[in-house]
């Protein structure tokens, strides 16, 4: 099994950070490559956060309602 790091993405080039609204996965769920697993919120605009591989979604290391700049790690995949 590979570990892959979800980071916090940049949807916007402006963009310095986001806030986790909600996780619709929750640890030890099995996700799939460009499933929905949260919402983001920023200055602009909510949006949907994809898988980027399929797997088990071991570990989210954001918590709803907090705020993570862009590239910092969120979540881990067990690919």
């Amino acid at each position: 099994m590979v570990e892959v790091v979800v980071v916090m993405p940049r949807v916007d080039p402006e963009m310095k950070e986001g806030r986790i609204i909600e996780w619709l996965k929750k640890e030890g769920d099995i996700v799939k490559e460009g499933e929905v697993i949260a919402r983001i919120e920023t200055e602009k605009v909510v949006f949907d956060l994809e898988a980027p591989v399929s797997g088990v979604l071991k570990k989210i290391l954001a918590k709803e309602g907090e705020v993570v700049p862009v590239g910092k790690p969120i979540a881990i995949i067990e690919h």
